[in-house]
């Protein structure tokens, strides 16, 4: 599929127009109208807050949880909302009674501040955590796979598997994962921050027990909006992360998994209230709808793959089938590790600083190895990537990339 022309579509953005936004995947990137959205419902809420908060917030969330449940090809009952998809992995890893000598499975392509919660958990509670080593590059999803299987034990509790890698931007073959792991006795938590949007998702179908997704990133909805689906016979024991009113609410018309979640106290609805609006905006832009959206974001991201491998002689580090609209290539030049997973890699700066292109530059898995990672979003264009590879030439004397 050949990217569709996009020019119209960045005047829908905010984004400034002197840098070269290639960087969607880190937090998104809203729409006019979606903002517009939002500060109605923010005007609404000032206006009469105990109203809003109080007597219309629940069915105004049961309203926008039937609309993402339908996106999702999913059971309102089984979805709730969190600030992110961290918030939602904290959640279930510490609503689990792990003893000494339990596992929980992760890939070491796992986003950073998971890994840290699984860490947490598994320290306090004497556990351990089993590290599958995913190749990179990757020449095929059957390597992912034997990998996690090779990893898991009789001792692993929890497998946490992200559908689509935050550093390596691999889309993982994550419902072969769930069902092999299902046979095993293990249930999966998938952190799917960049799945609802990148990908088509059908929860139902997929029968993961955990799965969370960022509706900020790919659906382009308010900072702060994400959802948790658990599968119905797993969600009695799954409390939010701040526990509030609901713990002891005697309700009998909707679940304890609804009521905990849906009051973790005084927050800012508006941008889960604002999903709907999103969804409906994102999938009106072009005439296919979201299958269209997706489709063109991949392209692109395949593209641009192409263009950067071009201008710096690089194979493809994992086969087409494994890209949606992320997509990273190894670079080199790393001296040292850093103190912080904030650090700003030097060549990143100099890319922003003297060609304002905004592009993440990650230290994985070590030094002297880095990776560079692209996002395709529909107010970008095949230029943009040009501009980012005669950028990196220039710079490849003053920087080792490859």
């Amino acid at each position: 599929m050949e990217p569709a022309a996009t020019t119209s579509l960045k005047a829908h953005w905010t984004l400034d127009p002197e840098v070269t936004f290639l960087n969607h995947g880190s937090f998104g990137a809203c729409p006019t109208p979606v903002i517009a959205a939002q500060q109605e419902l923010r005007d609404r809420l000032e206006r009469e807050p105990v109203l809003l908060m109080a007597r219309e917030l629940e069915g105004l969330y049961d309203g926008v949880r039937t609309d993402l449940a339908a996106f999702l090809v999913a059971e309102p009952e089984d979805v709730v909302f969190v600030p992110n998809a961290t918030t939602a992995v904290n959640a279930v890893l510490r609503s689990m009674a792990l003893a000494p000598g339990d596992e929980i499975l992760v890939t070491d392509h796992g986003y950073n501040a998971c890994r840290n919660a699984v860490e947490f958990v598994t320290e306090r509670a004497g556990a351990r955590v089993a590290v599958a080593e995913v190749p990179f590059p990757v020449h095929s999803p059957d390597e992912v796979v034997a990998a996690v299987l090779a990893a898991a034990t009789d001792a692993t509790r929890l497998a946490v598997i992200d559908h689509i890698t935050s550093p390596t931007g691999l889309v993982l073959p994550i419902a072969r994962i769930v069902a092999e792991l299902r046979e095993r006795g293990i249930e999966t938590l998938v952190d799917g921050a960049h799945g609802p949007g990148m990908v088509a998702l059908d929860l139902s179908a997929l029968g993961a027990g955990y799965y969370t997704g960022n509706c900020h990133k790919w659906l382009c909805t308010p900072k702060g909006s994400a959802f948790l689906h658990v599968r119905r016979e797993l969600q009695e024991p799954v409390r939010p992360v701040v526990i509030s009113h609901g713990a002891n609410a005697r309700r009998t018309d909707r679940s304890r998994f609804l009521v905990e979640f849906d009051w973790p106290g005084t927050v800012d609805p508006t941008p889960a209230l604002a999903i709907p609006t999103a969804l409906a905006f994102m999938g009106s832009l072009l005439p296919g709808g979201w299958d269209e959206v997706r489709d063109r974001n991949r392209a692109l991201a395949l593209e641009a793959r192409t263009i950067l491998m071009q201008a710096l002689g690089l194979p493809a580090p994992a086969p087409e089938e494994m890209i949606g609209a992320l997509a990273a290539l190894p670079l080199k030049g790393a001296t040292t590790e850093r103190a912080s997973p904030f650090a700003v890699d030097p060549l990143q700066t100099a890319l922003f600083e003297r060609y304002k292109i905004e592009v993440p530059i990650y230290l994985w898995p070590a030094p002297p190895l880095r990776l560079l990672r692209i996002s395709a979003q529909l107010y970008n264009e095949r230029a943009d990537y040009a501009k980012l590879a005669d950028a990196l030439r220039e710079l490849s004397g003053e920087f080792t990339v490859v």
